[in-house]
């Protein structure tokens, strides 16, 4: 078994298609074909399906697919250790919810490129689903996690901080104008959510599913900026980290409901696989995020 069948196979079974990825390895595709054709005699399976013009992964496609991008990460991190010396360099891939790329990371990235200029930095997002097959395949290095824990015991993780989760709503709303909203008092409101599997969100759901409180509408977003927008707009109910509408609430165009029911806050971790090989980037930027966001949860307690 070849690295160039390897990165060839990885290639393909992400374009599935023969030309673009004959495009991607700068060869002909004929030599794609050749290089899979050899794969398959070797492992004694076919990987993928030609159906017309239509290429799909069979189901030992699917099972070899985690194992060849394992082995390619494992070749990269060698490279790199052999190469690594004082400076950090090299490509480091974090994932990262929306409200954190958005508004912690971006004070940490400035720093960053002035400290380590010859380290890439990837960003990807990522929900709570697809996140442990991220990091088990290699497609991400590190990931900030907002959760109350990580109790996987295949990934290694640091807790940075607290956020605050508010619920909120427009002024003009009845739900606004009460002294305190319980868990029961959702029932029948339009609910504005992150996608299922964020962690804040998923906070919510229990607690209304524990107490089988039936909101009237959920309205789901990819986009917290989206949902910002409608609570401006008087649309519904929404739940946030603090850190996403500071300046909103300074320009008082939302209002924070008195939230009475259990607590909404969340933890941030940053997490990495306990096998992966922590490479002098991945040091650099895991020690410099842990340094930028344990220091703004100090200055928010002494705001506080």
């Amino acid at each position: 078994m070849e690295v160039r069948q390897l990165q060839i196979f990885k290639i393909l079974a992400e374009e599935l298609n023969f030309t673009r990825t004959a495009g991607r390895v700068h060869t002909v595709q004929s030599n794609v074909t050749a290089q899979i054709k050899a794969l398959e005699e070797e492992l004694g399976a076919p990987l993928f399906d030609r159906l017309g013009r239509r290429v799909a992964l069979t189901d030992a496609g699917r099972r070899f697919q985690p194992f060849a991008e394992q082995a390619l990460t494992a070749m990269e991190q060698g490279q790199r250790a052999l190469q690594a010396g004082a400076e950090p360099s090299g490509p480091v891939r974090v994932g990262a919810p929306e409200s954190l790329l958005t508004y912690r990371l971006p004070a940490v990235l400035r720093t960053f490129r002035r400290r380590f200029p010859y380290v890439e930095l990837v960003f990807r997002p990522h929900t709570d689903a697809s996140l442990g097959a991220e990091l088990e395949t290699g497609k991400l290095d590190l990931a900030l996690h907002m959760c109350d824990a990580i109790t996987n015991p295949i990934f290694v993780s640091i807790p940075l901080r607290t956020e605050r989760v508010f619920l909120l709503s427009h002024a003009s709303l009845p739900i606004a104008r009460l002294r305190t909203v319980k868990p029961s008092d959702l029932a029948g409101q339009t609910m504005l959510l992150t996608e299922f599997g964020c962690g804040y969100r998923a906070k919510l759901d229990r607690v209304m599913a524990l107490q089988n409180i039936r909101p009237g509408h959920v309205t789901e977003f990819s986009s917290v900026e989206a949902i910002k927008q409608c609570i401006v707009a008087g649309m519904g109910v929404a739940i946030l980290p603090a850190i996403v509408v500071a300046s909103e609430l300074r320009r008082r165009q939302f209002k924070v409901l008195n939230w009475a029911g259990p607590s909404l806050d969340i933890a941030t971790h940053i997490v990495w696989h306990k096998d992966k090989w922590v490479s002098p980037a991945m040091a650099a930027f895991r020690d410099l995020v842990r340094e930028t966001i344990e220091s703004s949860e100090t200055e928010d307690q002494h705001r506080g």
